[in-house]
């Protein structure tokens, strides 16, 4: 392993780990019934560690409690990342970090340097603990009016941690994820608080904690924050402004309930997959909302996927320039470097052909199925969001097999990508002459 580059150790730690998850998985002991097939193991295994949060079978229905906790830890250290525990567990010894392991570290977090990355790692953790035991506090005593005090304090940890790291795995059984809690502040907004702490990235998080003394974020964080403000508000509206008259999803609802669940479904796209309302109830226009939600998901360096909210930024920046006739593209007074540009113009062109392709050969798989419904599905794998209309727990073998591919590619495909392109670039020997093409 010393021999391999920092993406290969990733991709290798990743498949490591679902394996070893889909393995304790098929135990009789994980399972209600006494077993689970290779296949729908290996399906939860790899929702879990790339946080995504589509399920084949209903968690808190088919897994026994030392299933569930197998889940939890596979999304724990799927969402934080496997580099950070083995830090983690390295510091606790007392040995240090080389010079190879800070490398993997800084391409596990999507630093843009690998100076201070230990240190980072250890807020990380603060971080992790301090708003995972926050969420967990406020959900228990919420859950403990409807079950036993108990049961209240493990749904409120699971529900906790799976929503800080992205993964929207849930216990409510029946496949209904929060929609009992649809008008409910205290458990919609602490879960959207969940998530949006678990989105915008541990590098912005660690901006914001500094700030008290600094006085100042990095454009990056203005951009991330800026950004993920602007998608949750007009998300919001919007889903308000489509689902208002519709009688199976926000009609019911009181007006702070239709406003606590327009926000609420705004939020989750990016990319947790819990979900207050019904998804397959949903309007076309909504949907097609969410699919674009999905698809730009959560920010560099979180526990998230998608392209990232700065790569939208910085596409948007770019089409903006161009229309005002501008050689520069600037955000927030800072010129961005055209190797960023390039950067973002690839991981969206692969993002969208990894979607296309995989909807295209969903299709095949599932002949019959409404092509939206496939999509949103395929979108949802990609950006390990999890938000499902119900396709999933129907797929075929192989289209299972599609889908834990888009989920693994969703998440470590994004990282390999960022990392290769990012790396030392060597001069050409020679320019080649120009050559000039028809656009638009």
């Amino acid at each position: 392993m010393t021999k391999l580059d920092p993406p290969k150790i990733l991709v290798l730690g990743f498949a490591i780990l679902i394996l070893i998850g889909a393995y304790l998985l098929t135990l009789p002991i994980s399972t209600e019934n006494g077993g689970l097939s290779f296949l729908d193991a290996l399906f939860t295994s790899t929702s879990a560690t790339c946080v995504t949060g589509l399920v084949v079978v209903d968690t808190g229905s088919t897994f026994t409690t030392f299933g569930e906790l197998v889940i939890l830890t596979l999304i724990q250290v799927g969402g934080l990342g496997f580099m950070t525990f083995a830090t983690f567990f390295f510091l606790l010894l007392g040995k240090k970090i080389s010079l190879k392991g800070r490398l993997v570290l800084q391409e596990s977090l999507n630093n843009l340097s690998m100076a201070g990355v230990v240190r980072l790692v250890k807020r990380l953790l603060i971080f992790t603990a301090i708003i995972e035991g926050m969420g967990a506090l406020i959900l228990s005593i919420r859950f403990s009016f409807d079950m036993p005090t108990g049961k209240a304090i493990y749904y409120g940890v699971f529900h906790s941690i799976s929503n800080f790291n992205n993964a929207g795995f849930d216990l409510m059984g029946e496949f209904r994820s929060l929609t009992p809690y649809a008008s409910d502040p205290f458990v919609t907004l602490t879960v959207a608080f969940l998530i949006t702490f678990g989105g915008i990235g541990f590098i912005v998080m660690n901006e914001l904690y500094e700030y008290r003394n600094a006085h100042r974020l990095s454009v990056h964080t203005k951009i991330v924050l800026t950004t993920s403000l602007t998608l949750t508000i007009a998300g919001a509206i919007l889903i308000f402004l489509f689902e208002y008259g519709n009688a199976k999803t926000l009609q019911p609802l009181s007006f702070m309930g239709k406003m606590l669940s327009s926000l609420f479904q705004s939020v989750s796209p990016r990319t947790a997959g819990s979900n207050t309302l019904n998804i397959p109830d949903l309007t076309q226009p909504a949907l097609l909302l969410i699919i674009f939600l999905m698809f730009v998901g959560a920010s560099p360096g979180s526990t998230g996927g998608g392209i990232k909210t700065t790569t939208l930024a910085t596409i948007a920046g770019t089409v903006w320039s161009q229309i005002k006739g501008k050689g520069d593209v600037v955000l927030f007074r800072h010129r961005i470097v055209s190797e960023t540009i390039f950067k973002a113009l690839s991981v969206t062109f692969i993002g969208v052909f990894v979607v296309s392709i995989i909807s295209i050969l969903l299709t095949i798989t599932e002949s019959g199925t409404d092509f939206l419904m496939i999509l949103f599905e395929a979108t949802s794998a990609f950006a390990t969001v999890g938000l499902s209309m119900g396709l999933t727990p129907e797929l075929s073998p192989v289209g299972r097999m599609l889908i834990i591919f888009t989920m693994f590619a969703g998440r470590v495909g994004p990282l390999t990508l960022a990392f290769a392109i990012a790396m030392r670039r060597k001069p050409d020997p020679f320019r080649r002459p120009k050559g000039k093409i028809m656009i638009g």
